[in-house]
């Protein structure tokens, strides 16, 4: 159904180091960038390896503000190894804890995820829901 989804950051270098260490935690790449030091509209699209950009990240440094609660992004996980990887670099490049690595037995039998507060306020998740 979706093609792709954009995020508006403030600081594309702290943004691009915390998606650029999250997303390779789950298997997903930095696909194509558009940096031009001290300009705005910079972008960078990440992916699965080989393809187009699913996400993209867009500088936005004045007026920038995340979606209201109830909104969040879900990157599926190969693996739940994959969901603590992710927790783990996102916190250890600016995210915050919005829960972490575990069982989510009220979504299901085998959903394993992991949520934290990207640098500017988005709420991200990570997902395995299979029985290894």
């Amino acid at each position: 159904m979706l093609h792709h989804a954009s995020l508006g950051i403030s600081d594309i270098e702290r943004s691009a180091a915390f998606y650029d260490a999250a997303l390779t935690a789950l298997g997903y790449i930095r696909v194509w960038d558009d940096i031009r030091p001290g300009e705005t509209g910079q972008a960078i699209g990440y992916g699965n390896p080989g393809g187009g950009d699913k996400l993209a990240i867009k500088h936005r440094p004045d007026g920038q503000r995340p979606p209201g609660p109830g909104f969040h992004l879900a990157f599926a996980a190969p693996s739940r190894q994959a969901v603590d990887r992710f927790y783990a670099a996102a916190i250890a490049h600016g995210g915050s804890d919005n829960g972490p690595p575990g069982l989510r037995s009220h979504y299901g039998e085998h959903y394993y995820a992991a949520f934290v507060i990207d640098p500017n306020g988005h709420a991200l998740e990570a997902v395995f829901n299979s029985a290894e």
